[in-house]
């Protein structure tokens, strides 16, 4: 959802799961979901995150804990580049200085993930569960998005 809520802003979008069976369509909780909140992601489908993913990317975007532990765990080399979306809003200070630069004065790969980092997964849920992650996952790129350019 969040990838679908980030794409046209300034920095190239690719979205991949740390768990995922590749090529698989968005559910139709998922989409209508993001239909509640003014986006679409016509045509997308599941990707694993790649090596390649993470050697290409200036930022990865986390929507939880779970997910930047696996990172670090992972791709150790990309620690200071990875981040939970909530840490990002909370934290990433607003430019002029160049986006790289600002990850790094956050020390990233020295932060301990923390549990309020979490965007729920609606996964297993029924509609409005996934309205509410969607919502709120707007409410967060509509924040984070500024602080990006």
């Amino acid at each position: 959802m969040a990838g679908a809520m980030l794409r046209g802003g300034p920095l190239h979008v690719v979205t991949a799961g740390t768990h995922v069976i590749e090529g698989q369509p968005m559910s139709r909780r998922t989409r209508a979901a993001l239909g509640e909140v003014g986006f679409s992601a016509d045509g997308h489908r599941s990707h694993q995150v790649t090596e390649a993913d993470i050697d290409g990317s200036v930022l990865i975007l986390a929507m939880a804990a779970e997910h930047v532990s696996y990172v670090r765990r992972k791709h150790p080399a990309a620690a200071h580049r990875t981040a939970s979306i909530k840490r990002l809003v909370r934290d990433l200070p607003p430019g002029p200085d160049p986006l790289v630069a600002r990850l790094a004065g956050l020390d990233l790969a020295g932060v301990e993930v923390e549990a309020w980092e979490d965007v729920e997964d609606p996964a297993g849920g029924d509609d409005p569960v996934y309205v509410s992650c969607a919502a709120e996952l707007a409410d967060l790129c509509a924040r984070l998005l500024p602080l990006l350019a």
